[in-house]
């Protein structure tokens, strides 16, 4: 099956982090969402969209780059990081697949390292994130996908 995970991680790197160990153990094509503005993902079987949160959604970025590029009736799945995260950050990207008759096969989250804000002032949350446990659990997530 063929594979590719566009990702956005512009802040400090932590969703970057989670595909990269994932692209090391499997054969997958990583994109980066903010450097390539159009992309033919068509070729693909399964696509993964990974990104930072941002007001609690996936950067606006990433949901630009799904607007024009997230082809229809694929297997997707999603990943994100954020200081303090919770499933429902996904919801918009989920929709935008959802619209193109997508496949969801599910979502991995976990905390990442952040300073946005006010948080600079004090020195970020998270700190230390996403830990080796974090990016392994990406992996297994990855692995027991139902491809």
């Amino acid at each position: 099956m063929k594979t590719a995970i566009v990702y956005v991680s512009t802040h400090h790197g932590n969703t970057k982090r989670l595909v990269d160990a994932i692209e090391a153990k499997h054969e997958v094509t990583l994109i980066d969402g903010t450097a390539q503005n159009e992309v033919n993902l068509e070729e693909y079987d399964l696509i993964g969209y990974a990104s930072g949160i941002a007001y609690g959604k996936f950067y606006p970025e990433m949901l630009e780059f799904m607007e024009k590029n997230a082809p229809a009736n694929k297997k997707v799945f999603f990943m994100h990081t954020s200081g303090n995260p919770f499933d429902r950050y996904d919801n918009a990207a989920k929709a935008i697949c959802e619209g193109r008759n997508c496949e969801n096969l599910g979502t991995y989250f976990c905390k990442g390292f952040d300073t946005f804000g006010a948080l600079k002032l004090v020195g970020g949350i998270a700190k230390g994130h996403p830990t080796d446990e974090e990016i392994e659990g990406a992996v297994e997530f990855f692995e027991g996908l139902e491809k």
